[in-house]
């Protein structure tokens, strides 16, 4: 069961950047309507849920979405500048590295030799398929709207969104709060934090309106992912949850006219499959 929770963060989280990428809007657009989508989300699970909340939770869950708020920004301004099929993949292997050091290292969540043997291995994996992904043509760079716009802008953007992403995964593991409590307070730093990067840039428009969207889906993969993570622990948890890849990076393609040479196709179908090993690999270590 534990599997099947991580794997819907994959297909939420996956699914998040083609939807902003349909729905329009600049980033700081983007991150504002997706933070009212999931503070709305929060609300609804608050109330059906009825969870036990306490200052401790209220400040942990304000740090975490403060945190968040930066990463999302970050990742949402570095699609803009690399676009999703580039850019998401990058965010992820970035994400992966960090989070599973932390899990491993930090928490102790590796205790065996196999364990590091089967997790290293699935790493290795995970990252060379997400760069794969994301490899562009050296030989052919046709002018499509795939090109990169602003290569050192984006990946600048897209290490502060890492490191904003990491610290949010990291308090909460750390803490130990049960994930239905914590996700009101922590929607609420969200909003502060979109509210703050949004500030004398973006009115509360259409395009943030239809940007809660988003919002929706991230609430439905954050709880699972926490609950996940509870459950198998932050390295192998929030790895799975990563596999989202494969249906941004195949989706900026077929749904967001993100065009590729054939070169760079190969390489997307290439990445994807060891993607996939990776994840299978990651559940099996967990199952045996």
């Amino acid at each position: 069961m534990s599997i099947v929770f991580a794997l819907i963060p994959m297909i939420a989280w996956g699914s998040i950047g083609l939807v902003s990428g349909k729905l329009g809007g600049d980033a700081n657009q983007q991150t504002l309507g997706m933070t009212i989508g999931a503070f709305l989300f929060s609300l609804i699970v608050f109330f059906v849920t009825m969870p036990t909340i306490d200052g401790w939770i209220v400040v942990i869950g304000l740090l975490s979405g403060l945190c968040w708020s930066v990463g999302q920004n970050g990742q949402f301004h570095g699609m803009k500048y690399l676009g999703v099929s580039v850019g998401l993949p990058l965010s992820t292997g970035m994400q992966l590295i960090l989070n599973t050091i932390a899990g491993a290292l930090f928490f102790g969540e590796w205790t065996q030799s196999r364990d590091y043997l089967l997790g290293i291995t699935a790493l290795i994996l995970l990252v060379t398929g997400a760069y794969l992904t994301a490899r562009q043509d050296g030989e052919q760079m046709p002018e499509t709207e795939n090109k990169m716009l602003d290569f050192p802008r984006g990946f600048r953007s897209l290490i502060s969104s890492t490191i904003g992403y990491g610290a949010y995964t990291i308090i909460i593991t750390w803490a130990g709060i049960d994930p239905l409590a914590i996700i009101l307070p922590q929607s609420i730093g969200m909003l502060i934090g979109a509210s703050f990067f949004a500030l004398r840039k973006t009115k509360v428009n259409r395009a943030v309106w239809k940007n809660t969207l988003s919002g929706l889906l991230w609430g439905i993969g954050n709880v699972c992912m926490l609950i996940t993570v509870q459950q198998i622990g932050l390295a192998v948890g929030f790895s799975l949850s990563q596999m989202g890849i494969i249906i941004s990076t195949l989706g900026g393609i077929f749904l967001l006219g993100e065009k590729k040479t054939k070169k760079e196709f190969k390489y997307v179908v290439f990445g994807c499959l060891l993607v996939i090993f990776g994840g299978i690999l990651l559940g099996y270590m967990k199952a045996a």
